[in-house]
Formats: structure tokens, C-alpha cells, sequence
């Protein structure tokens, strides 16, 4: 790899929030990278809005049509299978960079050629609140990842050798049920071949508003239960998969299902005792309303 080798971003969106996609854009122009860096905006169900487009110099964009499945998972696997460079990166078109993101993020690779995949700390931005997500420990594994979503990984921070991935990791998972976690299933395969790389700060604006899957709660149920069919490896790290049934349990007791949410609840204090996600559910099962619940914890940078 150069020294400044060609970075492509992927955007994905459906066109419906143009003005927070037209800040990312102008944030991803801003990098004080010396390379290149090109985005390649997908457009998933919709036209691509041709006036995103800016042809030469070294924050080209193109924008292009989703041809794969329809929905995020096939959106980005267009993105990646559409360019032609060492370095891919990722950024939601509502969530925006730091200027130095790119630049720090290729000096890591640049002294950690056997390193595949990196990422940065993140900077939450909900309501008027800010709170800043930075992990002690740069090296994230596989089994870190079994244990933790590792939330720093977040898809905005994510930069990867395009080729190696390719071929030793693959494309986004199409299969991931509506879509939810597609990116922590991305990491977790991809942790399997190397292990993944943070700069130790944050890089990345994560802007969290309403969120489609909200109060979609079957969706995030059935989300999860692929993670967990798909790597039975959770069922050796008890805290990992006291964490996961945690999420169902919460949503299974903001659907009012409670002796589902009760049953899932024994099973979590059996693995951890200490799982917080029991006492969520627990409230959630008393009265409080899931959506307060949820809002309390993002205002402080946290979620299910």
C-alpha cells in the first residue's frame, strides 16, 4: 500500500434526508488526508440525486443505484463490489467526521500491514447532548467482540483493505433479517481473519435521532437470534450471550410479551448475574415505557 493510497467512501442512503447527506458530504470533503478521497453515494430504492455529484480534483463523488438486494446490506455490497481501490470506508448520511479521520485511520494501517480492518472512538450526538465513546484498549478481537458489540465500532468509523476483505472476509451478510445487526455480523466475521485496530479517539460524530428500528422489536428479536445461530461461538463466552438474550428480553417485555420476557430474564442471571439489560426489561415489564427508557440511555451515550 502507498503511503496515501486512494480512499473510497460509501454512502448509503434513500435520498430522504438531503441536507444531513449534504453535511456528511462536506465533512468528507474537509479531511486533511493528502490523498485522495472519492465517495461513491448509493442510492437504495430511489434516483440518484445527480446533484451530489462533483467531478475531478480529490474529493470526487459519484453517485450510483443500488443493484444488488434492496436495503442497506445490498446497498454497501454495491458500493464495495462498484469501486476500484486499496481502501474502502464507510459513513451513514446522517453521521459526519472529524477532519483528521482518514489521515489518522491510513497511519494506522500504514504501520500495521497485516491489520485488515480499523476503526476510531466516536463522539454521540443526541438531543443537545454529547458524550465521547473511546475504548482503553486499540486492539479489538474476536473474542472481545463475542463478549461486547465493542461500540466504537461503529459502521461510520469503519476502514478496510478492499482486496484482503474480499477474499478473506466477504461481502456485508444480504442475510441478516431486515437488516439488523448486519454491521456487528461484518466485524465478527471479519475479526475472525484479523484482528481489528481503533485510533484512540473520537473521529467520528454519530448522530442519533428516531431511528428505524426504534420500536421495531421483533425485528431487533429476530436480528439477534441469527447472530447467535450463526456463531455458536457465544454459547462460550456467558457474558457475550447474557448480553445478547438481554436485548431480546428488553424487547420481548416492550412487545408486553412478559413470560417470554420473564423466562429470558432466569436464563441471563444464570450466565451473569450482573447483566444490566435484566433490569431493563424489568422495567420495562413494570410499566415504564420502552421508548423513556431508551432515550435516558442515549442521552448518555448508551443503548440496549
Amino acid at each position: 500500500m502507498t503511503d496515501t493510497p486512494l480512499v473510497n467512501t460509501i454512502i448509503c442512503t434513500r435520498g430522504n434526508r438531503p441536507e444531513l447527506l449534504a453535511e456528511t458530504l462536506e465533512k468528507i470533503a474537509a479531511q486533511d488526508y493528502e490523498g485522495t478521497v472519492m465517495t461513491t453515494v448509493v442510492f437504495d430504492q430511489c434516483e440518484p440525486d445527480e446533484s451530489v455529484v462533483v467531478e475531478g480534483g480529490n474529493r470526487p463523488v459519484q453517485a450510483i443505484t443500488n443493484v444488488r438486494k434492496p436495503g442497506l446490506q445490498g446497498s454497501r455490497n454495491t458500493g464495495i463490489e462498484s469501486v476500484d481501490c486499496e481502501i474502502v470506508a464507510f459513513c451513514d448520511d446522517d453521521d459526519t467526521w472529524y477532519p483528521s479521520k482518514i489521515r489518522r485511520q491510513i497511519d494506522l494501517a500504514n504501520a500495521n500491514p497485516e491489520v485488515l480492518f480499523f476503526g476510531c472512538g466516536v463522539t454521540v450526538a443526541y438531543e443537545d447532548h454529547r458524550v465521547d465513546r473511546i475504548r482503553d484498549d486499540s486492539r479489538v478481537t474476536f473474542r472481545d467482540l463475542l463478549e461486547s458489540r465493542v461500540f466504537e465500532l461503529h459502521p461510520s468509523t469503519f476502514l478496510f483493505r478492499r482486496a484482503e476483505i474480499l477474499d478473506r472476509v466477504g461481502l456485508v451478510d444480504e442475510d441478516v433479517p431486515y437488516a439488523y445487526p448486519e454491521d456487528y455480523e461484518f466485524l465478527l466475521r471479519t475479526a475472525k481473519a484479523s484482528d481489528i485496530l481503533l485510533v484512540p479517539s473520537a473521529l467520528t460524530t454519530v448522530r442519533w435521532h428516531d431511528s428505524w428500528f426504534a420500536e421495531r422489536w421483533q425485528m431487533r428479536i429476530e436480528g439477534m437470534q441469527y447472530i447467535l445461530d450463526k456463531y455458536p461461538e457465544f454459547e462460550t463466552e456467558p457474558v457475550g450471550f447474557a448480553r445478547i438474550l438481554g436485548q431480546q428480553a428488553f424487547a420481548k417485555a416492550a412487545l408486553g410479551e412478559r413470560g417470554d420476557a420473564i423466562a429470558l430474564c432466569k436464563r441471563i442471571l444464570s450466565l451473569n448475574p450482573t447483566e444490566p439489560r435484566v433490569a431493563l426489561a424489568g422495567l420495562a415489564m413494570v410499566g415504564v415505557p420502552p421508548g423513556k427508557i431508551v432515550g435516558f440511555l442515549q442521552r448518555r451515550g448508551k443503548s440496549v
